[in-house]
C-alpha cells in the first residue's frame, strides 16, 4: 500500500472503541474519500495524488476494512450499521480539524457518504456517490436481474457464519471473483491493489466485518432509511451521482432520476466503465469530480 500511496502521510485516529487507518496529502478544502467493498483505501491510488493539489485529500478505511479495526458484528450487527460508520468518519475529521468537508463515496463508502449527509447536515457539505443508487431503493426494486448480479448482497447476508466459512476457503478466490467480468475495456485492477486486497481479506476478522457491513444494510439500516424516506428525509446538500454505462447501476437505471427520490439538488455522470470507475477509468472520474467540486465551490 505504500508504494500506490506512498505521498499521503498516514495519520491513524484512534476513537477509542475503534482506530481508523487515515492518510492525508494537500492544502486545501476538505475533501474525505471512502471505499467500496472488497477494496481499500487503495482503490483512489490513481486519483487522489491529483486531487492533492488543491485539496486536503483525506484517505480512510471504514472500520471493519484495509488497516482499520474489525470489531465483532454485536447485537443487532449495530458495529456496522452506516450511522455507526459515519460517525466514526464525522469522529475522525473532526480530530483532525475539519469541521465540514465534502465526501466521495465508491459502493459502500457511497452508503457510507449519504447516511453522513443525512445525520450531519451542517457538516458535510456536499457528496459524490459512485455507481450506487440508494439502498432502500436497491431492496424494494429486486428482479432477477438484481438478485444475480448482485447476488452477494444476500450471500453475505446469510447467518451462522456460513460466507465467513466459505470465503475463509479461498479468500484470494473470492476478491477475484469481485472483479471478473466487471471491466468495459478500460484499465485493469492495478496487481499491487488487488493483491493488497486479497491480503486483508486472509484476515477472518475482515471477512466477518465485511459480512456484518451487508447484514447491517439488510436489517437496520434499511429500517433507518425506510423511515427516513418515508418521513420525507432527503439529502439538502448538492450530491453528484456517478456511474459506469456498463454497470448493472449503469444499465438498469435512470441514476439522476432515482437519487431525485432522496435528495434535492441532484446532479450526474455516466463514466464508460463497470463498476470501478476510480481504477478502471480514473481520468474520466477525476475530471468529472473536479466538475461538482468547482460548481459547488462557486
Amino acid at each position: 500500500m505504500a508504494d500506490l500511496l506512498d505521498s499521503f502521510e498516514p495519520d491513524p485516529v484512534d476513537l477509542g472503541d475503534v482506530r481508523i487507518a487515515i492518510r492525508r496529502a494537500g492544502a486545501g478544502p476538505a475533501l474525505l474519500l471512502l471505499h467500496g467493498y472488497p477494496q481499500s483505501m487503495v482503490m483512489w491510488h490513481q486519483i487522489a495524488p491529483s486531487l492533492a493539489a488543491d485539496f486536503t485529500v483525506v484517505l480512510a478505511d471504514l472500520r471493519g476494512y484495509g488497516a482499520s479495526s474489525k470489531p465483532a458484528g454485536g447485537p443487532g450487527h449495530r458495529n456496522y450499521t452506516k450511522r455507526a460508520m459515519g460517525a466514526d468518519m464525522l469522529a475522525a475529521m473532526a480530530r483532525l480539524g475539519h469541521d465540514r468537508f465534502a465526501v466521495i463515496g465508491h459502493d459502500r463508502g457511497g452508503r457510507v457518504a449519504h447516511r453522513m449527509a443525512l445525520d450531519a447536515p451542517t457538516r458535510v457539505t456536499a457528496l459524490a456517490v459512485l455507481d450506487i443508487v440508494p439502498t432502500h431503493y436497491m431492496f424494494t426494486h429486486v428482479d432477477r436481474a438484481m438478485a444475480t448480479s448482485y447476488f452477494h448482497w444476500f450471500f453475505l447476508t446469510t447467518g451462522n457464519g456460513l460466507p465467513e466459512e466459505l470465503i475463509g476457503g479461498n479468500p484470494a478466490a473470492w476478491i477475484d471473483s469481485r472483479f471478473a467480468g466487471r471491466n468495459a475495456g478500460g484499465l485493469p485492477v492495478d496487481p499491487a491493489a488487488l493483491s493488497e486486497y486479497r491480503r486483508v481479506f486472509e484476515d477472518p476478522r475482515a471477512v466477518h466485518a465485511s459480512c456484518e457491513d451487508y447484514r447491517a444494510a439488510a436489517g437496520p439500516d434499511l429500517d433507518l432509511d425506510r423511515q427516513d424516506h418515508e418521513a420525507g428525509l432527503r439529502v439538502r446538500q448538492p450530491l453528484m451521482a456517478l456511474w459506469g454505462t456498463e454497470s448493472y447501476v449503469g444499465q438498469q437505471f435512470d441514476v439522476p432520476a432515482v437519487w431525485r427520490g432522496y435528495a434535492t439538488e441532484v446532479s450526474g455522470a455516466g463514466i464508460h466503465a463497470d463498476h470501478y470507475l476510480a481504477e478502471e477509468a480514473p481520468q474520466a472520474t477525476e475530471a468529472a469530480l473536479r466538475q461538482f467540486l468547482a460548481e459547488i465551490r462557486h
